[in-house]
């Protein structure tokens, strides 16, 4: 209410005069109010709707000043077809009924130009309860509206053009709205979705309950959350997997509603199960792999133990029909046994491929099968088999080993190498023929398990040592050195390659042991002192680290570059059993790092029944004769005559010739006669361990005998 006022001017107002307050408490409340408030008109009017105060922000909003408006009906800021149905005055009714009344709409200034308005009117009172007048405050939200109309439109714009589907569900999950993509990702026109519910877009293999995340507290927050992907169903029934995304948010009238989004990933896993299916599959045969076989030892899980068999499969006499009618031929062989046992394994029974002509069949429960025993001598009746290929009928038959899975005493790898062993075993009785795995093959397999852990700790600890062979010229001067590989094993004391390599072969160790040898062979052997005035190579026998390994050539030039010793030191023995085969990318490596004064010996040549066009074409520089022809060339015609024809092969291309494993001055002497170029074995020295070795450097030329 206002109060009394002692002091006050008189102004008209068409007939009617006034009281203009000079201080009233309304007035002083307002002048205490913010300059910093001036976006509000703030004003008071009296009980019948006359404008009583006026503050500066009014003045400028409004565009009246003092003297124009004060004691003037505050209608006079309300367009002409608002004012001549008595709204200004339903508004002073509404807030004197209840304490307030808000509102928006248009307003005039005095110019006659309308703006946008939120208007709060707020009715006084007395003590005593009798209405003195109204309190108004005008914001001006003209630019604010304005500024929320281009961001909705920005929304709206978003919404209709994002590229993935968007779709406004209300909280009881209905559809409100969708976008364009949604529309087309679903097969459906806008007016089918409205009013669905969201349940009704999953697809039967979606397999969860509703669409829209139930575990947002409905009390709580608006929030964001990324589900689980979830199959929707399009108008044809065809299932579309999508990633979901939704948010909770909330309407200005206090209704929340959920913005879910549905991308479609259905191409991607689909890319995503090609990959994988390439990943765990032959990619002749179709069948599982060997990733894939792990993939299935782990879905079997121990709940089957006892019941699990696996069956090692060996095509017999394989090698003969590759040979014989080409490896196309070999191939489609493969592919026409890996179908037949697709389509005639019993149940429960999956079928693989490991490598070459190597099967592998997993049974999950061999009870079901009949027993172990009964599905073994199946397996093996069921592949002795004619099969019609390129005019011609090819009969094949296969050796089996068989073994179960005990998860207490073996790993899946452990089990698959017991089969494979009692296939050796069978293989070794004659074709066709079948093994069960007994309990000696399984303690030999643990023995073996228990060999590979000490041997990987060996690689990693520096456990394992070095001997090394000189190789001597005619005069008995060490030219070279080959690394043989020890390990002073703790219980089983020093062992040879014979017993080491077959443990790095079964663990798939053989390349880390080859990174081993190599590095310590050639760090000791870049402190060696010379021979006769010349450096001593070191040669290196490489089993798993071949020229057909990724990136062989890099790692062999980091080592070597990393050792520090001249490339034209190091000689690389590779098997010519390895090299016969080798793709012609291998052999490119190959000539780059002799490019850079590396040098490559074959190995054991002789034994690989190599034609010679082919041998002209490798890349080695050196020829080792293999010992089984040195130790009989004194003794037996056939043995000379093929060294000797190994030494005028050797050098008509142009390669040195190294005999291995000489041990009698016969041998030397004839050797010699026939142009060997460097010579190894007992007769010259043992292996020696390094400091031996080096002391055997330092005594000058060997001792080399005239004869026996």
């Amino acid at each position: 209410m206002l109060e009394d006022m002692n002091n006050h001017e008189t102004s008209t107002y068409g007939d009617q005069a006034v009281s203009l307050p000079q201080q009233t408490a309304t007035g002083r409340r307002l002048a205490l109010l913010p300059e910093s408030m001036n976006e509000y008109a703030i004003f008071s009017l009296d009980a019948q709707g006359r404008v009583q105060t006026w503050n500066p922000n009014a003045e400028r909003i409004k565009g009246y000043s003092v003297d124009e408006i004060i004691g003037r009906h505050f209608s006079v800021f309300y367009p002409a077809e608002q004012a001549a149905t008595g709204y200004p005055d339903w508004e002073l009714e509404q807030a004197a009924e209840s304490g307030f009344y808000i509102d928006e709409g248009w307003r005039l200034r005095k110019d006659g130009s309308r703006f946008l308005a939120h208007v709060v009117i707020t009715a006084q009172r007395s003590p005593e309860g009798e209405l003195s007048g109204f309190i108004k405050v005008t914001r001006n939200i003209t630019e604010a509206r304005e500024r929320e109309r281009r961001s909705r439109r920005r929304f709206t714009d978003l919404f209709h053009i994002a590229p993935v589907g968007i779709g406004v569900f209300d909280e009881t999950e209905q559809v409100l709205d969708a976008n364009d993509t949604l529309c087309d990702l679903l097969d459906y026109r806008l007016s089918d979705l409205h009013g669905k519910n969201a349940a009704d877009l999953l697809h039967p293999q979606d397999g969860a309950e509703g669409l829209i995340s139930t575990m947002t507290d409905p009390g709580g927050p608006p929030s964001r959350q990324r589900m689980p992907q979830r199959v929707l169903a399009r108008s044809d029934g065809q299932p579309v997997t999508c990633d979901v995304h939704s948010a909770l948010s909330v309407q200005e009238d206090g209704r929340r509603y959920w913005l879910v989004a549905f991308q479609d990933v259905s191409e991607r896993i689909h890319h995503a199960e090609v990959l994988h299916h390439q990943a765990t599959h032959d990619d002749l045969t179709g069948l599982p792999n060997r990733k894939g076989l792990n993939e299935l030892f782990e879905e079997l899980g121990e709940d089957n133990a006892g019941r699990i068999a696996v069956l090692f499969c060996d095509i017999d006499n394989f090698k003969r029909i590759n040979d014989s009618l080409g490896h196309e031929a070999g191939d489609e062989l493969l592919l026409a046994l890996a179908r037949r046992l697709q389509n005639g394994l019993p149940q429960n029974c999956t079928a693989a491929r490991l490598s070459g002509d190597e099967f592998l069949i997993v049974c999950s429960d061999v009870d079901a099968a009949g027993g172990l025993e009964a599905l073994t001598t199946w397996l093996a009746e069921f592949l002795h088999t004619a099969v019609p290929m390129r005019e011609q009928v090819i009969r094949v038959s296969a050796s089996v080993g068989a073994a179960l899975f005990d998860p207490a005493s073996m790993t899946a790898d452990d089990l698959l190498r017991i089969a494979d062993a009692a296939m050796l075993k069978a293989k070794s009785g004659g074709a066709g023929r079948t093994s069960l795995a007994d309990p000696e093959q399984i303690t030999t397999l643990s023995g073996q398990v228990r060999l590979e852990q000490e041997l990987r700790q060996a690689i990693d600890n520096d456990g394992l040592a070095l001997q090394y062979q000189p190789v001597v010229d005619r005069d008995g001067s060490v030219v070279m050195a080959e690394a043989l590989l020890r390990w002073p094993h703790p219980e089983r004391g020093m062992l040879a390659p014979d017993v080491i390599l077959p443990v790095a072969e079964q663990g798939d160790l053989l390349r880390d042991l080859d990174r081993w040898v190599l590095r310590t062979a050639l760090h000791e052997a870049a402190s060696w002192p010379t021979s006769n005035g010349h450096p001593v190579g070191i040669a290196v026998n490489l089993g798993g680290l071949l020229p057909d390994t990724p990136d062989f050539g890099d790692e062999i030039s980091a080592i070597i570059t990393e050792s520090g010793l001249d490339w034209h030191r190091v000689v690389l023995e590779v098997l010519e059993t390895v090299l016969v085969d080798l793709p012609e990318r291998p052999q490119q490596a190959m000539t780059e790092l002799t490019g850079r004064g590396m040098r490559f010996a074959m190995d054991d040549f002789g034994t690989g029944y190599s034609s010679l066009a082919r041998l002209n074409e490798l890349p080695t520089q050196i020829i080792k004769l293999d010992r089984r022809f040195v130790s009989g060339v004194d003794d037996n015609a056939a043995d000379y005559a093929i060294a000797r024809a190994v030494v005028d092969m050797a050098r008509a291309m142009g390669r040195a010739c190294v005999a291995e494993g000489v041990e009698t001055a016969t041998q030397f002497r004839l050797l010699g006669e026939l142009g060997v170029d460097a010579y190894q074995g007992f007769l010259f020295s043992r292996p020696a361990p390094p400091s031996e070795f080096r002391a055997l450097l330092g005594g000058g030329p060997l001792s080399v005998p005239t004869d026996e």
